[in-house]
């Protein structure tokens, strides 16, 4: 295994079984999902895991339909987003509108991701930011 794999392997160990899946593909959806997730602080050990979880299970999808790749990125995140509702609670929390309005999230939209998935308001249907991009608003 050359430095690059054990790399990608050490990022996103899923990728490992992935090999029939563009590693950067895993990694990339992987960079944008944690990037979210320190932006609201919520990359917790837990939330790392089912990221972790979700490179795997995507990369997986993947390789069984690889006309869908352009959908992992937006699909890890819905995955993560979908892990922590069971455990943790909603994420991530829309902190664009009127703070006295009830709490409400985000949701990727397109709904099954895309090549260009973004971070869409539930109660406005304002977009909030693209996926990976949250701290910068």
């Amino acid at each position: 295994m050359g430095v690059t794999e054990r790399a990608a392997d050490e990022a996103c160990p899923g990728a490992r079984q992935n090999r029939g899946v563009d590693e950067t593909l895993l990694l990339a959806a992987r960079a944008l999902v944690l990037a979210d997730l320190e932006a609201r602080h919520r990359a917790t050990p837990e939330a790392v895991d089912a990221l972790e979880d979700a490179c795997a299970n995507r990369g997986w999808w993947a390789e069984q339909w690889p006309e869908g790749r352009v959908y992992v990125a937006g699909l890890v995140a819905q995955d993560v987003q979908d892990a922590l509702f069971g455990s943790v609670g909603r994420w991530p929390m829309c902190l664009t509108c009127d703070p006295e309005e009830p709490e409400h999230s985000l949701y990727i939209e397109p709904d099954i991701g895309g090549p260009s998935p973004q971070w869409v308001c539930e109660e406005s249907g304002r977009t909030v930011a693209p996926l990976g991009r949250l701290g910068e608003g």
